[in-house]
């Protein structure tokens, strides 16, 4: 190992005659190069761009992500520079779950074949929401990410280099201040009183070395203006590179607006597809269930179910004056024992099987059950209807 003595004396003296000067700076003991006022505003526009950004970086992760141990993992295999092993999102598994368990319940069932579409889309809505977080990754946070790791870092480093070129011009700046005081001290007259004359000789001689020393002072200054110019020069071409970063932040915002567009667009056209299809099931399995229910869905453009002139409510109906219809009655298979809330319902007995029909201004939710004489609502997603 090269170990140089003399070079680390001289980087632990520059080291010490920086310290000194900060700290006398800081009590207001020294003087201190003020920057001009433009400068200062470069400076600080930049130190906001930094702070903002990384803001919205570290937002923008958690609602991309919301979960933080898995925010912890991409960033660690990030760093081992190795790719994060593809899982399923909640969507997917959500759908995966619901077709599961539609093989479990049966699939020609009511509520099995609806889990079947619904699983379905939502597996199709975790594939597009994982198209939406790969392409935010990579139009919006990368290029946050390349300002604060790339552009930021370089800036910082210029600044520290120019924060310690502007303590080496303070120092050598108070160098030569007292320098010349000294000077100025062994230049007066002296005493004439004096009657040694080797008085005289050591004063001229000190006068000839502060003389020699504020030269060297001088000189020390002039190359350390120099450094700090050069260096303020550098900072300053950064700094104003912000606007340039202000601008390609503003593009990738744009297309991070567009990615969530698309993204709400095709999940509300998913939906809407699937809304569709669960109504034509619905009204296949119960004909007349949707009929007198004109507050059934928004998009269908019927009146809402609290006009009183839409339908007959379901409190107002009275189950004992309901008449089974001539056709549209089916048998149903009950699926599981079912205790009736109020006497408008029926109890419902696991395994057996009953009459069912619906009626006009009937929630959807409902039909009408008849076991003998016995009759009463009886929730659909008890049942299992029989062809």
């Amino acid at each position: 190992m090269d170990f140089n003595v003399k070079k680390l004396a001289s980087d632990a003296g520059i080291f010490f005659t920086r310290a000194i000067q900060f700290t006398g700076e800081k009590f207001g003991q020294v003087e201190k190069t003020e920057l001009d006022a433009h400068f200062e505003n470069l400076l600080s526009r930049a130190d906001s761009t930094k702070n903002w950004t990384e803001k919205i970086f570290r937002q923008t992760e958690v609602l991309l992500q919301p979960n933080p141990s898995s925010r912890i993992e991409e960033f660690l295999y990030e760093k081992l520079d190795r790719t994060v092993p593809s899982r399923p999102n909640n969507e997917e598994l959500l759908g995966h779950y619901m077709q599961d368990a539609a093989k479990d319940f049966g699939p020609g069932t009511p509520y099995g074949s609806t889990l079947i579409k619904v699983g379905d889309c939502e597996r199709r809505l975790g594939s597009v929401q994982r198209e939406f977080l790969q392409t935010s990754a990579i139009g919006f946070l990368t290029p946050l990410r390349n300002f604060l790791e790339g552009d930021w870092r370089t800036i910082s480093k210029e600044r520290r280099l120019l924060e310690n070129r502007r303590l080496d011009l303070d120092s050598c700046k108070a160098r030569l201040k007292k320098a010349k005081l000294a000077e100025s001290k062994a230049a007066a007259v002296p005493d004439f009183q004096e009657t040694r004359p080797r008085n005289y000789v050591l004063s001229a001689s000190a006068s000839a070395l502060w003389s020699e020393e504020v030269d060297k002072a001088e000189h020390e200054l002039r190359l350390a203006q120099t450094e700090f110019d050069r260096q303020a020069e550098v900072t300053r071409l950064l700094l104003e590179g912000i606007s340039s970063t202000h601008v390609n932040h503003l593009r990738c915002l744009h297309e991070f607006v567009e990615a969530q567009t698309a993204y709400y667009k095709q999940c509300h056209l998913h939906m809407q597809d699937l809304q569709k299809e669960l109504d034509s099931s619905n009204g296949d399995v119960f004909p007349n269930a949707f009929a007198g229910n004109p507050g059934h869905s928004m998009a269908s453009g019927g009146s809402s179910p609290l006009d009183p002139a839409s339908a007959v409510e379901t409190d107002t109906l009275k189950i004992e004056e309901v008449q089974a219809p001539a056709t549209g009655t089916r048998k149903a298979k009950v699926l599981y024992d079912y205790d009736a809330a109020d006497t408008s319902e029926l109890s419902l007995l696991a395994d057996e099987l009953i009459t069912v029909y619906t009626v006009p201004g009937m929630d959807s939710d409902w039909l009408v059950g008849e076991r003998g004489n016995q009759k009463g609502k009886v929730p659909v997603t008890y049942l299992e209807l029989l062809s």
